[in-house]
C-alpha cells in the first residue's frame, strides 16, 4: 500500500511544512487546511485587527513577553509567573489576571453580589458618613453592614463595631441593656417565679 504525502506546500507563504503544520479541514480533499496555521494566525489577527479598527475600537498591539512570564490585560504589565495564580484549566495553566488584579476583581464582585454595591456607592456611602464609622465616630469604616432580615444596607464600620452587632445579633433590646449597663444602670432581672424573671422599667 502506498504512503500519503509527508509534506505539504501553504498556498500563502509557499514553504513545504509537514503535515502536522496544518489544521485539519474535512471539506478538503486531503483533509487539511489551505494554509498553514502560523499563516492562518497571522490572517485571523489581521482580520481582527481591521475589524476592531472599523468599528471604532481599540486594537491592543502585541506585547514581547518573555519566557516565564504573562502579561495581564487588566493592568496592562507584563510580570513574571511568581505574580499570578495557577489555573489548571487554563490553555496556559496560569490564571487570566495577575494577583494585584485578581483580588480587587474578586472584592467588587463580592461586594456586588452580597450588598447590590459598586465601589463607587460604598466610597459615597462612607462619604456620606464624614469617613469615620457610623457608630464609634473614630475609626475608618471597612465592613458594609447591613440588615440580616432585609438584607438593606445601613452603612459602613469599622472592625470592631461591625464585629459587637453581630455578637448583639442586631437586637436593638439587648443593645439598649448593654449602654445601661455600661453606664452604671444595674439591670439585674428579677426571678418572681420558677423560671420567670422580671426586668426592671
Amino acid at each position: 500500500m502506498a504512503e500519503g504525502p509527508k509534506a505539504k506546500e501553504c498556498g500563502k507563504c509557499g514553504r513545504s511544512l509537514p503535515l502536522a503544520a496544518f489544521a485539519r479541514d474535512r471539506n478538503r480533499r486531503d483533509g487539511l487546511q489551505v494554509y498553514c496555521r502560523e499563516c492562518v494566525a497571522e490572517c485571523g489577527a489581521a482580520h481582527y485587527r481591521r475589524r476592531r479598527e472599523a468599528e471604532g475600537k481599540a486594537v491592543r498591539q502585541k506585547v514581547a513577553v518573555p519566557v516565564g512570564h504573562k502579561r495581564c490585560p487588566q493592568c496592562r504589565e507584563v510580570k513574571p509567573h511568581s505574580e499570578w495564580e495557577r489555573n489548571t484549566s487554563s490553555s496556559d495553566g496560569w490564571a487570566s489576571h495577575c494577583r494585584p488584579c485578581r483580588a480587587g476583581r474578586n472584592r467588587a464582585g463580592c461586594l456586588k453580589r452580597a450588598y447590590g454595591l459598586t465601589e463607587t456607592e460604598r466610597d459615597l456611602l462612607i462619604a456620606s458618613q464624614g469617613g469615620v464609622c457610623c457608630i464609634c465616630l473614630a475609626a475608618p469604616p471597612a465592613h458594609v453592614d447591613h440588615s440580616h432580615e432585609t438584607g438593606r444596607v445601613r452603612g459602613v464600620l469599622c472592625f470592631s463595631c461591625n464585629a459587637a452587632l453581630g455578637q448583639f445579633k442586631d437586637q436593638p433590646e439587648v443593645i439598649r441593656r448593654a449602654a445601661a449597663y455600661v453606664e452604671g444602670n444595674v439591670w439585674k432581672p428579677t426571678l418572681v417565679a420558677p423560671g420567670v424573671y422580671q426586668l426592671p422599667s
